[in-house]
């Protein structure tokens, strides 16, 4: 017989304790390790192997998959404060390495994962579902990283958030193959790979143009008329419906649609911020008209009377307009999500990857050392990824190469210069005292023009490629010299925090790798036990999703104590140039 209802029951104490415990050692975790490395998730993964059945089984199953629902309701807010932090002019411009990025992000891994069949005498169809699992970027690792580091609104933060986008949307498609592939490749076919591709291009590239044609007129029209509008249109809790019902719209609609749940929480942030700067253009585009005619229409104030007091009591100043807050999707966020999402859901989401770790069968001997291996080849085929930031302008490429081709032809004037110098001592020698009393000093050829002193120098340097602009460096200062070394190095920081941050993989990654296990496409293995395949496949999905955060946390470390030296050094006369360079802007 069906309960008419759920009966209320008390608590008891001991899972008060455990919860409350969980919840206080999650969140003081991560500040310390954020403290110290801004790599507080990693505690917090930790907290959660502990904590749930791959430790002490502190928790039950029903709490771990409460915890695990409210931790994924916390990634997609996390994925949509990542779109609302987007900078749309910013993605516009770096998409095409964002997308060259995100390739080999996806193609470096799969082909490197096929050594599989090698190292744990794989089927090429495990080896395609290891590859699946390793291919994906954690996206609440990445936003997390990016966001402690107050580096997600940089450019080198949009070029990897959207790769990083990309590559999940990229993995969540796997996540569709691997579930219509059984245990054998019979069930292998086209429309098994291609439609979810195809469902997840065509929602974006849809949304898109409903944005372009569909909501930009409506938007203009409700912009131009928004005088007209109900007041409470303009209030903190009306732009709150409004932007949580195109999230969950947006959501919902991509779920049943058979795409990615977190790509369009992200669509949903970016069109939030869309939105945004076109009702601040518009706001401004009003203002600029009202404040001309105020300045080229002065009142005729009675002598003795303030100005501002001529004007009214219903006078207020800019000055005090100015500190009304502006209703946008960041304010809402920050007003009525943040809170909430980083105390409770996204620790809950970090620790929740923590319980999908199986610890306790991963140290056998074969499998450690193997797992080590496919990580280290998983966390070279991400770092490949930051060699689209290895490289040099082109205008320092052209002034290298009009260095080298200078070089032998300094090298030949200036053989020439010593070899007709000779006669010319020997003459001057021979001079008589009166002919020397001809001549003009040295001292007035450097001073008659500006454009004498360059050759002057040329004339006095002593041998070999002296005439070459490398000599020419040696003879500056010490100081100015010295002060140029560290940019070859600085230039290799967003090269590598962009590589490292794309290492890290996490929830999509235990995703495919339990949906394989699962559907028997890693073998068929001991009743309560894992297959070898998916242990290894683990180590190197947890080994990523360990190194790339500590990595990232330690590099940003350095680069922020350079950028306050060089701001310091900004202050005492020095450079003052960005360690991250156009990247950090």
């Amino acid at each position: 017989m069906a309960e008419s209802a759920f009966a209320y029951h008390e608590p008891s104490i001991l899972t008060i304790l455990n919860q409350t415990g969980l919840l206080l050692v999650l969140n003081l975790v991560n500040t310390c390790l954020d403290k110290l490395l801004y790599c507080g998730l990693i505690g917090q993964l930790f907290i959660g192997i502990l904590w749930g059945t791959p430790g002490a089984k502190w928790l039950d199953r029903g709490t771990e998959i409460v915890i695990q629902q409210l931790g994924y309701l916390g990634l997609i807010m996390l994925v949509y404060e990542g779109g609302l932090s987007t900078s749309l002019s910013s993605l516009r411009a770096n998409m095409c390495l964002s997308l060259a990025v995100a390739f080999t992000g996806i193609a470096v891994p799969m082909a490197l994962s096929f050594i599989l069949m090698e190292l744990v005498s794989t089927t090429p169809l495990q080896a395609f579902a290891a590859g699946a699992a390793l291919t994906a970027t954690s996206l609440g690792t990445t936003f997390t990283i990016l966001s402690t580091t107050e580096l997600i609104t940089t450019r080198l933060g949009t070029v990897t958030t959207s790769a990083a986008m990309l590559d999940d949307v990229v993995g969540l498609v796997m996540v569709q193959i691997i579930s219509n592939l059984g245990g054998s490749g019979d069930a292998f076919s086209a429309v098994t790979v291609v439609r979810p591709l195809f469902v997840s291009v065509g929602f974006g590239v849809g949304v898109v143009l409903v944005c372009r044609f569909v909501a930009r007129p409506i938007l203009l029209c409700l912009l131009a008329s928004q005088k007209e509008l109900p007041q409470f249109t303009r209030t903190p809790q009306f732009a709150f419906l409004g932007y949580t019902a195109l999230l969950v719209g947006l959501v919902a609609g991509a779920t049943y649609a058979g795409t990615s749940s977190l790509f369009a929480a992200y669509l949903a942030g970016v069109i939030t911020s869309w939105f945004d700067s076109h009702v601040h253009s518009t706001e401004d585009s009003a203002i600029e008209p009202q404040s001309a005619n105020e300045t080229s229409a002065p009142q005729q104030v009675e002598p003795g009377i303030h100005q501002d007091a001529a004007r009214g009591p219903s006078y207020t100043p800019s000055t005090q307009a100015n500190h009304e807050p502006k209703v946008t999707g960041t304010y809402v966020y920050e007003h009525y999500y943040h809170s909430p999402v980083n105390r409770i859901l996204i620790p809950m989401f970090f620790a929740s990857i923590g319980f999908a770790i199986p610890i306790t069968e991963m140290f056998e001997g074969s499998i450690v050392w193997r797992g080590f291996v496919y990580a280290i080849l998983m966390t070279f085929g991400k770092m490949c990824t930051g060699l689209w930031l290895v490289r040099f302008s082109p205008l320092s490429g052209m002034t290298s190469l009009v260095r080298i081709l200078k070089a032998p032809y300094g090298y030949a004037r200036t053989c020439l210069r010593r070899q007709s110098s000779q006669p010319n001592r020997e003459k001057g020698q021979r001079q008589t005292p009166s002919q020397e009393s001809t001549q003009v000093p040295a001292t007035s050829l450097t001073t008659d023009s500006n454009t004498e002193l360059p050759n002057q120098l040329d004339l006095t340097t002593d041998s070999g490629a002296a005439s070459t602009p490398d000599a020419r460096d040696q003879t500056r200062p010490v100081t100015s010299s010295t002060s140029s070394l560290p940019q070859a190095p600085r230039s290799l920081y967003p090269a590598s925090i962009l590589s490292l941050a794309m290492v890290a993989r996490g929830e999509i990654g235990y995703l495919i790798a339990s949906l394989a296990e699962s559907n028997g496409i890693f073998g068929v293995a001991a009743e309560g036990s894992s297959s070898e395949t998916y242990l290894i496949v683990v180590w190197a999905i947890s080994l990523c999703t360990l190194v790339g955060p500590v990595c990232v946390g330690t590099l940003v470390k350095r680069v922020k104590a350079l950028q306050k030296e060089e701001r310091n050094g900004a202050g005492r006369g020095g450079s003052g140039r960005d360690p991250l360079g156009v990247w950090g802007i």
